[in-house]
């Protein structure tokens, strides 16, 4: 069996806050689980945008103009991974934020119902 892959991994946590009724503690799970998972997502950012790079460099040694050699550029798999990449990121930053966010909420409310 193989493991899954980080885009699997964070694709389940969202799924599994989608789903909603997360015990405090299961959020506070969640978010450390996804903050765990950026160093990975970072290292495929640096990885995705240098293949990137290389693809718009050959486009623009063919194009010898640098707007027609981005436009080639971003229609390659090489652009594709790298969009996915950084909106990996986003969303995983942006679910870690709102799970913290909701974790305050509960605790606000804790408070207050004492």
């Amino acid at each position: 069996m193989s493991q899954p892959t980080v885009r699997e991994m964070v694709t389940a946590r969202r799924l599994e806050v989608l789903a909603g009724d997360l015990s405090p503690t299961r959020a506070a799970e969640v978010a450390t689980q996804l903050s765990a998972l950026l160093g990975n997502i970072a290292q495929e950012i640096r990885e995705a945008d240098m293949a990137f790079n290389l693809v718009y460099a050959n486009c623009l040694d063919e194009e010898g103009k640098a707007n027609r050699a981005k436009i080639r550029a971003e229609l390659t798999p090489a652009y594709v991974r790298k969009r996915e990449a950084h909106d990996l990121h986003m969303v995983a930053v942006e679910m870690i934020r709102s799970l913290r966010k909701m974790q305050d909420t509960m605790r606000d409310e804790m408070r207050l119902s004492r």
